[in-house]
């Protein structure tokens, strides 16, 4: 297979959704906003299908992270997230993937309001990984 991202061949992952036949290396999904869910049954969506935050909000105008503190961008995208109990944590999907490698299941939660069940459930389906630990 080849990768729809880089264009070399040994693509591995194949997007689930049915009739779609977009293929990529795990390397490259990052950079081609792919996203693969980490629960079962493992899943792996190409830019086109993936899940997308639910939550209905925009960040004000110069929001930062409140991981990093850079500026984020000024709607949802697939790098610019937001904790979907609270609707005022905005975050960079690198800065909360990585709290959740540090954190793991047991202390993953949201950086601002603390809320663990929404903001766990909605990470995990939007392919933030989150190890057991």
């Amino acid at each position: 297979q080849r990768c729809f991202v880089c264009g070399e061949s040994g693509a591995a992952i194949t997007c689930c959704r049915e009739g779609c036949d977009r293929s990529f290396h795990l390397p490259c999904a990052m950079e081609g906003e792919c996203v693969t869910q980490y629960f079962p049954p493992q899943r792996s969506f190409c830019r086109e299908h993936r899940p997308e935050q639910q939550v209905e909000a925009a960040p004000e105008e110069d929001t930062n992270c409140i991981i990093c503190m850079e500026p984020v961008e000024d709607r949802k995208s697939f790098h610019t997230l937001v904790c979907p109990a609270c609707k005022h944590a905005w975050f960079h999907r690198s800065c909360i993937q990585g709290q959740a490698q540090y954190a793991g299941t047991i202390s993953f939660n949201c950086p601002h309001c603390r809320d663990k069940h929404h903001f766990l459930r909605d990470m995990v389906k939007i392919g933030i990984r989150i190890p057991m630990r």
